[in-house]
């Protein structure tokens, strides 16, 4: 069987010169590298008490529903700002060039809960810093973070230095 690291498409100079652009989609196209990709996520969370799966909008959605199904854990969406019907919570962050928000349902998290994280990605660590300033409004308590992969040269560990934080994979540069 392949490693992980396999499935991953690197396109250079993308989308500008000097990236190389890791692409899940190769992930996600292919049985066993989406297979892979979900169980060694999911071995991040051995031995953690968690009672609720959150993942962000929408690749921590792709990762996160197969995680909660298999651990039966009920999932919390977290979505761009205008998405979700019923009464939220927001938290807007900076972009490269801008901010972004986004929300959760306030019923999502109870008091106490226990939460684990679930992204594609870790860049800057921007909407997962958020994402789990939300959590902690709400009353819950992030228990970890996981990520498929990670791009260390941008630093978003740094953000996340208070939390416990795994990546499957990890990549030097950008």
């Amino acid at each position: 069987m392949k490693k992980l690291e396999e499935y991953v498409r690197s396109i250079p100079d993308f989308p500008e010169p000097g990236i190389i652009f890791r692409d899940v989609t190769s992930v996600l196209q292919d049985a066993d590298g989406l297979a892979l990709a979900i169980d060694e996520m999911q071995a991040c969370l051995d031995g953690i008490d968690v009672d609720v799966i959150a993942g962000t909008e929408s690749r921590g959605f792709i990762f996160g529903m197969p995680i909660a199904y298999n651990l039966h854990k009920p999932f919390v969406l977290i979505r761009k700002k205008g998405k979700l019907p019923c009464e939220t919570i927001s938290r807007t962050y900076d972009l490269e060039y801008g901010t972004a928000t986004i929300e959760m349902h306030k019923d999502s998290i109870k008091p106490g809960q226990k939460v684990a994280l679930i992204d594609d990605l870790i860049a800057t660590g921007g909407t997962i810093e958020a994402a789990a300033k939300m959590i902690e409004d709400l009353g819950g308590e992030v228990v970890k973070i996981v990520f498929l992969m990670e791009l260390a040269g941008l630093k978003g560990r740094e953000k996340l230095k208070n939390y416990d934080v795994s990546s499957v994979i990890c990549y030097e540069g950008k």
